[in-house]
């Protein structure tokens, strides 16, 4: 009896929708997991027939698939996984991974459905889509911006070509804006960072507006997509099993330091980046790669969702038990009913608004520190901004 109450227990409870059917596609039971999915209530579905969770063409085609298996064994379904849609009760569908086994019990078959929902990976994958045709716009508005610059240079130089060292000076400006075109034309989208900074570098003496703006919203969307795809690939081999921590000792101070000047070069306007170290000690025994990882997306979180002229705080701290590491920032802080998620991934709380991110720098900080034998706290205000701590046992490598 109790090992019963404990299976249902556990169906009860789980995250994933679980749905029985009798060999007639009849639906016997589903969990609270699947009624949430789907919109009904218990008593709206047992006893009817499972295609009413299904929209066309697996509506009219369902029980011709059980007709099929009971008389020639051929298993389409049963035993595998893949992905299908479901019906809600409001009508509209979501996309899910379905995995179906077959139970004999009591000389009866039941077929029982294991149900995972795939919207959000859906929508993520919808959104790299999203950033990537982006880019790709950016990149012909670039290529447009260019080729009028390098017309005006020669435009210019016909209408100084009497003073020859005019005509000199601009020669060698045409020479330097039709090098760098040349070159945006011959390499691929990789490189479309290195050629922004040139652009902004030589456009230097025209202090003009318009290229200010293109280039950066050229560098922007260069690097929120850089940013997506680090992110999928850290999220990649951390769900492979690929990131062992390495542990060695190093200088907190000096990496703290080092991350404080790399991170202020792509602060905002008047954003400032205030490090301060308590305690006489420096030395630690972590994985200095994952640690660097983890406070840049702290920073990088607290650069985003706070504006122009504030401040942003990053404190380490070494005492006799533990290595304590702090960002806070005074952005827009995240919504009381969005912390309990905040660390799952894809999630993104409610008030980002249009600010670019992919739900998963969180997901992953806090799977480096618990690699490293830590912890990861915080303390949130809506519109007061976000404090986060990283904390370790000292010598936790041991």
């Amino acid at each position: 009896m109790e090992g019963v109450q404990l299976l249902k227990a556990i169906i009860e409870t789980a995250i994933d929708g679980i749905i029985t059917i009798d060999d007639k596609g009849r639906v016997e039971s589903l969990n609270p997991a699947a009624q949430k999915l789907f919109g009904y209530n218990l008593d709206e579905v047992v006893g009817n027939n499972i295609s009413m969770l299904m929209p066309e063409p697996d509506r009219s085609a369902h029980d011709g698939y059980i007709n099929r298996y009971q008389r020639t064994g051929e298993k389409r379904i049963i035993g595998k996984g893949r992905e299908v849609l479901g019906l809600r009760k409001d009508g509209t569908t979501f996309p899910f991974r379905l995995a179906v086994s077959e139970v004999h019990y009591k000389d009866r078959t039941i077929y029982t459905g294991f149900i995972h929902d795939l919207s959000r990976e859906k929508e993520a994958e919808q959104r790299l889509k999203e950033y990537a045709a982006e880019l790709e716009d950016l990149v012909d508005e670039r290529t447009i911006s260019l080729k009028k610059m390098v017309n005006a240079l020669s435009q210019a130089k016909e209408e100084v070509s009497l003073s020859l060292e005019k005509e000199k000076e601009l020669n060698q400006m045409k020479s330097r804006f039709v090098s760098m075109a040349s070159h945006e034309f011959r390499t691929p989208l990789s490189s479309v960072q290195l050629s922004s900074v040139l652009i902004e570098k030589y456009a230097a003496p025209y202090d003009n507006d318009q290229i200010r703006k293109h280039v950066g919203k050229i560098k922007n969307a260069v690097g929120n997509l850089t940013t997506i795809l680090n992110d999928f690939l850290s999220l990649e081999r951390l769900e492979a099993g690929r990131v062992e921590p390495s542990f060695s000792s190093f200088d907190l101070v000096k990496l703290a330091e080092e991350v404080t000047e790399e991170m202020q070069l792509i602060a905002k306007e008047e954003q400032n980046i205030i490090y301060q170290h308590t305690g006489v000690e420096s030395l630690v025994d972590l994985d200095q790669n994952l640690l660097r990882n983890c406070m840049i997306n702290l920073i990088s979180n607290a650069i985003k969702y706070s504006g122009e002229h504030t401040f942003i705080e990053f404190n380490t701290e070494l005492n006799a038990n533990q290595c304590i590491i702090t960002i806070r920032d005074n952005g827009i802080g995240i919504p009381e009913q969005d912390q309990k998620n905040l660390f799952q991934p894809f999630f993104r709380a409610n008030n980002t608004g249009n600010i670019p991110g992919t739900g998963l720098g969180l997901n992953i900080v806090k799977r480096y520190v618990l690699l490293m034998n830590g912890a990861l706290e915080f303390e949130s205000e809506l519109h007061k901004g976000a404090r986060f701590t990283i904390s370790f046992v000292r010598n936790a490598s041991i």
